[in-house]
């Protein structure tokens, strides 16, 4: 990966609706450079998907977690990149992390219902490997430098 498609990385993360001609304006390619780029970025799965952030329902204060995982002692890593696809197509799951010492995966959640963070455990119960999973629910949050948030 080098510099243009940082670029054009850094581009798409503020606004997933960035055209072609836009992007290749401002990183100073042709468009059908930054096609082939961006084409490029979606195969080797650095790009995984486009979202919307969408604002609370009458400020719905959402329900967060951390949910742990532990795998089978043999190749938990293994386990980890086959279920991180998987993972990321479940609603709520907002990020997941490969981490070590005694968890494998460290998921973080936020659903507006309890009822949706159990569909979430249910679904990665189904994971033939998982030994264990813990889910650590957010009590108060302090401060986050990482959100975007309103």
């Amino acid at each position: 990966m080098d510099k243009f498609d940082q670029q054009i990385i850094d581009i798409l993360k503020l606004n997933a609706r960035a055209s072609v001609s836009d992007i290749a304006r401002k990183v100073n390619l042709s468009r059908s450079a930054v096609t082939a780029r961006v084409q490029k970025l979606e195969s080797e799965k650095v790009i995984l998907g486009y979202h919307a952030d969408v604002a609370k329902k009458d400020n719905i204060e959402l329900i967060k977690a951390y949910l742990a995982l532990k795998f089978d002692m043999s190749s938990s890593t293994q386990y980890c990149e086959t279920y991180a696809e998987h993972i990321y197509q479940i609603d709520g799951v907002k990020w997941c992390h490969a981490i070590s010492g005694e968890t494998d995966m460290m998921l973080y959640v936020e659903v507006e219902t309890m009822t949706q963070l159990n569909a979430i455990r249910d679904e990665l119960q189904k994971i033939p490997e998982l030994r264990h999973l813990m889910t650590h629910t957010v009590l108060t949050e302090f401060f986050n430098t990482l959100s975007n948030a309103n």
